[in-house]
């Protein structure tokens, strides 16, 4: 879909020659056990619902344990994953899943098409995708006759159910038990970790923060394909993966290096060279269309709840500052006020100049004039522990003051903040004003995916929670767009239509390298970390 990589990554890719110039002598021994990964994540562990946030911790965990429907491959086209067969109706109307046969969830019961329609239905309540999908939705429901058939009935024809239901990050569709799905509330926490997937949660030796422990699920019949991105066969050629949290990447990158750990998710940018050099290891982007670094005002409460503040917030931000803090090599981003992302047909930049540009600070300050700013604290949240989320917050909370803006910056680590964001008490009552967060392009990259265009509000609505009829209609014009070319005209409105309210933006996108010990092969590109199909050669 996409013809056109980043030149980012296309420089850096080129220029891995400068990295011979640094010793990489230190050789990767071998690890203590062949039947187990050691791997470590972005971030620790703690949220164990993937429907319930869209964190990028709590989606692996989901892609560990559960399975989907469909999945997008490599060509981001949907396939079938637990699915066998379907069928639509000659008017569009009615859809037929016939699942595979032998899937089983990890307590042994047989997956059914009401799982299905009581997963589905869990998860239409809180993605902004699957909002959209179940405005078409009349009925869902296992088929009377067939347990392992699952029909889903439009009240009009919709052109995006298989995309909808192959979407490849958060939230992704995930099949879980209906006496879980059904009896949970989206907005709580599942209580059970049983899933379908490749991998089983080992519950016993889980430290939150800690370590995350899973085990291969003996009875899962991986599909006959071969794997690309999140579909295929997910053919699992280990006994254990644990996900272990290390304090800082100086110990990350010791720990690979000494064998101590196969995999590391997010290689510092800053470590690359000593990585790159070292031949027993193996360096790459696994995502090429990166990731996209965001700022999220809420606006429920002052002073974010007035348009002209927002839009003051974001004009006082320079992606230039951004990136240099927080990346620092130019290889490894790109200036990019596409709310889309840059490289995808969407791509454009209105309303985006004072982002790339860097030259909002005087608009900031009029901004705050004309609303008659009061001095009311910005509550601004500062993830301390993941190196991709730490600087961000430090920049724009000073940018903020240089316009006059008074910054509260408060520390805490991101699996606190990623459970604080979701209280919509106002700031002082334990609540929020401002927050960054990272998104995979595969996330954003056009209206129905980017959660943070929608203007569902409170209810319903991702973190911010503005509220915009207009918006929604925009966005629903867009998933009936008959062409690219409408829907180009639609995105770049509906892009517009963001910054004009300044309900976010996006403060650069970059791209990050994974290292992995040069014994194992597998390992697979994508949108999020797959542990199927590694081994150990």
């Amino acid at each position: 879909m996409f013809t056109r990589m980043p030149k980012a990554v296309g420089r850096l890719l080129r220029n891995t020659a400068a990295a011979a110039l640094i010793a990489g002598s230190a050789a990767v021994a071998t690890p203590v056990s062949a039947e187990t990964l050691r791997v470590v994540m972005h971030s620790a562990l703690r949220v164990l619902d993937p429907i319930m946030t869209t964190a990028y911790m709590s989606r692996n965990h989901g892609y560990m344990i559960y399975d989907t429907l469909f999945a997008l491959d490599s060509d981001m086209s949907a396939q079938p994953q637990m699915v066998d067969s379907w069928t639509v109706s000659d008017d569009g109307l009615e859809y037929r899943f016939t699942l595979r046969e032998g899937l089983l969830f990890h307590d042994g019961a047989p997956v059914t098409g009401e799982d299905v329609a009581a997963s589905i239905a869990r998860w239409g309540e809180r993605d902004a995708m699957g909002q959209l999908l179940m405005r078409y939705v009349a009925d869902m429901g296992q088929d009377a006759e067939d347990a392992s058939t699952f029909v889903m009935t439009l009240n009009e024809p919709y052109g995006l159910v298989i995309d909808s239901l192959a979407k490849p990050s958060s939230n992704v569709p995930f099949i879980m038990p209906a006496r879980i799905a059904a009896n949970t509330p989206s907005t709580e926490a599942v209580e059970e970790q049983i899933g379908s997937g490749p991998f089983r949660w080992n519950a016993a030796e889980f430290q939150p923060g800690v370590v995350a422990v899973y085990e291969r699920f003996e009875d899962y019949i991986p599909r006959d394909e071969e794997p690309s991105w999140a579909s295929g066969g997910k053919v699992v050629h280990v006994d254990r993966v644990e996900w272990i949290a290390m304090p800082d990447d100086q110990t990350k990158l010791n720990a690979l290096l000494s064998g101590e750990i196969d995999y590391w998710e997010d290689a510092s940018a800053d470590l690359l060279p000593i990585l790159q050099a070292n031949p027993e290891l193996e360096v790459a982007n696994l995502n090429l269309l990166g990731y996209q670094t965001i700022m999220r005002p809420n606006a429920l409460h002052p002073p974010f709840d007035d348009a002209r503040i927002r839009r003051a917030a974001i004009a006082s931000v320079a992606q230039q500052d951004v990136m240099d803090a927080m990346i620092g090599n130019p290889d490894l981003y790109v200036l990019c006020g596409a709310m889309f992302i840059c490289g995808t047909p969407l791509e454009t930049d209105v309303g985006s100049e004072t982002l790339v540009q860097g030259n909002g600070q005087d608009m900031a300050r009029e901004l705050l004039a004309e609303a008659g700013y009061d001095g009311t604290p910005v509550v601004v949240m500062h993830p301390t522990d993941v190196s991709t989320l730490r600087t961000q917050p430090v920049v724009v909370a000073q940018a903020l003051r240089d316009v006059g803006f008074t910054v509260d910056l408060q520390a805490m680590d991101w699996q606190t903040l990623v459970g604080r964001r979701a209280n919509q008490a106002a700031p002082a009552e334990g609540g929020w004003n401002l927050f960054i967060t990272n998104w995979v392009g595969a996330d954003v990259f056009n209206p129905i995916v980017n959660n943070m265009v929608g203007g569902q509000g409170a209810e319903g609505g991702w973190f911010g929670w503005p509220e915009d009829a207009e918006l929604e209609e925009m966005r629903l014009a867009y998933a009936t767009s008959p062409s690219l070319a409408e829907q180009q005209e639609m995105a770049a409105a509906i892009q517009a239509r963001v910054y004009e309210q300044g309900y976010y933006a996006p403060i650069g996108q970059y791209f990050v390298f994974t290292a992995w010990s040069g014994e194992l092969e597998g390992v697979l590109e994508g949108p999020a970390p797959f542990f199927w199909n590694i081994r150990r050669n």
